[in-house]
């Protein structure tokens, strides 16, 4: 199947570029695999006219937006192998079920996915009890008498941890800062507590178990001293990685957060006529930034693609 532009993601970022798109009659194809970072929240949040609501509701009135315009299809497809044709100009995407899908432009908007510590249970508490973000989770916890956080990963450091306890001060009247047998993160922590003191604790305590509680978004940490303790959440920012091996397979440059380096306005990757957009191509990893950069792809991929049809030269 042939169309001027193909997105790779059916999340905000791919649904934002092809909102722009469709405004300039571009027959475009949205691949998407089904397979979203938010799959495990009920909510969004943030996000203006849509607060507290499901995010399946919100791709489906995307979606239905394109109907009246007809020049955009959706297809359910996970894509295996992309590469450019460099004798027909054109990207070409194969997915897993066989199929092939071939277009001018290509756009990425196929996110990221958490690493998970290496905790039992810690999985199935993933957004129902523990946090990566105290904005998009959280509120509805308020007034609670105490909260973890969890410091490994992307949070294993005095700054992060601080950072994202002080946003769990809003929520909760206290908060441990659980730091899983690391005793040097421990001392450190102290030592910034003793400093600038906040109704903060460190625990340096080997977590062995993390199980979800009965009451709204309560979790029980069990420890290596057979102890354990309920709080009313925790919050943690694990560690993520592209998804899939798109970008790898097209040669396109990374930051060294991992993300798919852009090029503004338009986030065009080191990839001539490849954009990115959403959480692969930014670290600030939210639904308002996705719906942001996906608008920057959506308008420099046609902007390109315009150019070339009448052997002029683009703006960028």
């Amino acid at each position: 199947m042939n169309s001027d532009i193909l997105i790779i993601g059916g999340g905000p970022a791919g649904l934002s570029a092809a909102s722009s798109i469709v405004r300039q009659s571009h027959t475009t194809t949205i691949l998407d695999s089904g397979t979203y970072r938010n799959d495990a929240s009920h909510h969004m949040h943030t996000l203006p006219t849509w607060d507290h609501r499901e995010p399946s509701e919100f791709r489906a009135a995307a979606i239905k937006d394109f109907e009246r315009y007809g020049t955009v299809s959706v297809e359910r497809a996970t894509v295996e192998l992309v590469k450019k044709d460099e004798n027909k100009g054109v990207f070409e995407a194969t997915t897993t079920d066989g199929r092939t899908f071939a277009a001018k432009k290509l756009i990425l908007a196929t996110g990221v996915e958490d690493v998970f510590p290496d905790i039992p249970g810690y999985s199935e508490c993933w957004v129902s009890g523990i946090f990566h973000c105290l904005y998009c989770h959280g509120w509805e916890e308020s007034g609670a008498e105490s909260s973890g956080m969890l410091a490994e990963g992307d949070t294993g450091a005095v700054l992060p941890v601080l950072h994202f306890a002080r946003q769990g001060l809003t929520i909760s009247k206290h908060v441990t800062l659980y730091t899983n047998g690391n005793e040097q993160l421990a001392s450190e922590l102290k030592t910034a507590l003793a400093a600038a003191p906040a109704p903060m604790t460190v625990d340096s305590r080997k977590i062995t178990k993390i199980a979800k509680g009965p009451l709204r978004a309560q979790v029980g940490l069990h420890f290596s001293d057979g102890s354990e303790k309920n709080e009313a959440f925790l919050a943690h920012k694990p560690k993520f990685r592209l998804r899939g091996q798109i970008a790898e397979q097209l040669g396109c440059e990374r930051t060294s957060m991992g993300t798919v380096k852009v090029s503004p306005p338009f986030n065009q990757t080191s990839v001539k006529g490849v954009f990115a957009a959403g959480d692969c191509a930014n670290p600030m990893q939210t639904i308002t930034q996705a719906l942001f950069s996906g608008t920057a792809v959506g308008g420099g991929a046609p902007l390109q693609l315009q150019a070339e049809m009448w052997n002029q030269e683009a703006i960028f």
